[in-house]
């Protein structure tokens, strides 16, 4: 029995800090080497962050990740550290790990499968390594190997996957495996969707199956760089069995995750395996190592994940705790005071409410110890009790015009008054007619709602935007937009109204769903938080934008179609790239109980919609990557501004329904 200590740890960096990603990587190393671990993952690009983008061409960026890989170095004695980095070889720039050992650079190994489609751009940055490939690396006059490495530490045998290596066909581990590995780690930037931990879980517990090694994942946490959140969550897995599992979606700087495994039992099963054939052009690099002996522990952590992770409403728990960081991190990093809701009494106004609320509750559960300050943006510290939070950081303000109805109006106020947040109310109505009168002097003659529909609506949604942003100036908090993906897909807000604000934490979400999540938060809501009653007068309501008179009957749905059928037809036109007459045909088997002419209708009004409002989506604030069916032209999703909208197929499909 060879028993050594293995850990990795999750950690929450943020781009070009290097001040700070050093410090919580150091932070990191000092736990892992308090709990006695020997080999230690962090994540993938960790010292420069992932999300540098562009950055990673610099030669100045490169420069001064290197310099900090240096400033790190002394911390790792007695140990084996894989800590990631852009590094430039021969005038290319690789994604890169190196394993710091004993207070010394063993050597640099770099990815060999980058991740290029949908949120990933990583070709445009870095050159994928060729399989076997080995070379010498001088940097500042230092000269280590560089390449498709493993390394013989102490007799401890370490090898790597990068993040994309192990989500492919023909990953590096079975290579590895051939040539006696002990241990494969994984430093990885997996950005969260929803269901996709799962997938995770599989290739570490498959690759620790097939390859007979321990495997050690380690991800980065929080709102990284603005859209795409990191949920953390390490994995250790030996013999095919998960021996270890951290929490997701810590607040904290640092989560560390250990397990001890037995280096003798898998070579046990390395050696029980039929023999492969080994091409030894991969280098083996030795470093002088000498992890401590261990005796079988009683008190091995396992699989740390929550109880909700198990239970009957994960996507529900999931979307609840990745916006809720994401948010959290928002604020933090961009030194900003708190957020203001333009809060209508609406669904999507009450979610983003609630989602701030429930960020600063999330936070306050971890973040604070007997009531200690959680410090927040531009160095403020507030008590570490919620309701000091919330008031602190969640400002409502409903806006009426003459179309306002006191359902919305109490409704907003006895949401924002159950959260804990701050309440105002402001009567627009003055500024509408003002407007009205104004233009209506310029053209010469009277707006009325039957020539003038559209512009009178949005007139009303626009003049509430430069209130809340005066409110946000004065605080020095972020305006919240409230627009969601459905309203992205077919252009239904209003730009520079509803889609005003510096961040839209729910527009990578569709309308659908968000419906039924509020449901859930109203009746039973996050583990260890429980519901939020006062949305019952939020989810009475038929979502409405409320800008025409109230004797219209204005909703949503009869504007544009059925939420369900909405988000289907986008799903069907814009994740699997089906042409109009196709996503009319998938329509009427989906929804039967719609007939064929209408949903021909609802169809071509998605594609015509669509077409036009582009450039609306151009235009959205940030929003969060939720799961790959995102509509965010910078990170998912591209599409023309200007098109030839669909003209013939939108023809065939009205041969084809008799329209």
């Amino acid at each position: 029995m060879h028993l050594i200590r293995v850990g990795g740890a999750a950690v929450n960096q943020t781009p070009l800090d290097w001040d700070g990603n050093r410090d919580r990587i150091n932070a990191a190393i000092a736990a892992a080497r308090a709990a006695g671990v020997s080999v230690l993952c962090l994540p993938e690009l960790c010292i420069s962050g992932y999300g540098c983008e562009d950055a990673f061409l610099s030669p100045g960026v490169q420069r001064m990740a290197w310099r900090v890989l240096g400033e790190i170095l002394p911390q790792t004695t007695g140990m084996a550290v894989a800590v990631g980095l852009p590094v430039r070889f021969e005038n290319a720039v690789y994604d890169a790990v190196a394993l710091l050992v004993d207070g010394r650079l063993a050597g640099v190994v770099c990815k060999q499968h980058l991740a290029g489609e949908g949120i990933h751009y990583e070709p445009r940055w870095f050159r994928p390594w060729t399989r076997g490939r080995v070379d010498r690396l001088t940097v500042d006059g230092t000269t280590v190997p560089i390449g498709d490495l493993r390394f013989d530490c102490g007799g401890v045998r370490i090898g790597f996957e990068i993040c994309e290596d192990a989500w492919v066909a023909s990953r590096p581990g079975a290579s590895l495996a051939a040539r006696g590995i002990d241990v494969i780690v994984n430093p990885s930037a997996s950005h969260f969707a929803f269901g996709k931990d799962e997938i995770r879980r599989r290739f570490v517990v498959e690759g620790s199956r097939a390859f007979g090694a321990a495997y050690v994942y380690a991800n980065l946490a929080g709102n990284e760089a603005g859209r795409a959140i990191y949920d953390g969550g390490v994995i250790v897995a030996s013999g095919g069995t998960i021996v270890a599992a951290g929490r997701r979606f810590p607040f904290g700087d640092q989560a560390l995750t250990t397990a001890v495994i037995d280096v003798d039992a898998n070579r046990l099963v390395q050696a029980r395996a039929p023999a492969a054939a080994v091409d030894d052009g991969e280098a083996c690099v030795a470093v002088p190592f000498a992890p401590p002996t261990l005796t079988p522990a009683r008190d091995e952590p396992g699989d740390r994940r929550d109880a909700w992770e198990r239970g009957p409403h994960v996507k529900e728990e999931e979307f609840t705790r990745a916006v809720a960081l994401g948010l959290f991190d928002y604020l933090r990093k961009s030194r900003s005071r708190g957020f203001v809701v333009s809060a209508s009494g609406g669904a999507d106004s009450s979610a983003v409410a609630c989602l701030v609320a429930l960020a600063m509750r999330l936070a306050s559960n971890e973040l604070t110890v007997a009531g200690a300050a959680v410090r927040l943006g531009r160095g403020d510290a507030v008590d570490g009790s919620v309701r000091s939070l919330i008031a602190a950081t969640l400002m409502c303000v409903y806006q009426s015009t003459a179309n306002s109805g006191p359902v919305t109006r109490a409704a907003a106020r006895g949401l924002a008054e159950a959260l804990g947040g701050t309440f105002h109310e402001f009567d627009v109505e003055p500024l509408v007619r003002g407007y009205e009168k104004l233009v209506a002097e310029a053209v010469g003659r009277s707006l009325t709602w039957d020539r003038d529909d559209v512009a009178l609506q949005n007139i009303q949604a626009r003049v509430r935007a430069p209130g809340v942003w005066m409110l946000a100036n004065l605080t020095g908090g972020l305006l919240v937009s409230t627009s969601n993906r459905s309203e992205a897909a077919v252009g239904y807000a209003t730009m520079d109204g509803d889609t005003s604000g510096g961040i839209a934490p729910i527009a990578g979400i569709d309308k659908a769903y968000l419906r039924r999540w509020l449901v859930w938060l109203e009746r039973a809501g996050p583990e260890g938080i429980g519901p939020v009653r006062a949305l019952a007068a939020v989810n009475v309501q038929a979502p409405t934008a409320e800008l025409r008179p109230p004797a219209a009957g204005q909703t949503d749905e009869a504007d544009l179609m059925p939420y369900d059928v909405l988000d289907a037809a986008e799903r069907f036109a814009i994740r699997d790239k089906q042409t109009p007459l196709e996503v009319w045909q998938r329509l009427a088997v989906e929804f039967p109980h719609h007939a064929p002419r209408q949903l021909a209708i609802w169809t071509e009004r998605f594609f015509v919609l669509w077409s036009r409002n582009q450039w609306k989506r151009e235009r959205y604030a940030p929003s969060f990557h939720l799961d790959d069916e995102n509509l965010d032209p910078k990170t998912w999703c591209r599409f023309p501004i200007l098109s030839g909208g669909f003209a013939r197929e939108l023809g065939e499909l009205r041969a084809a329904a008799g329209t």
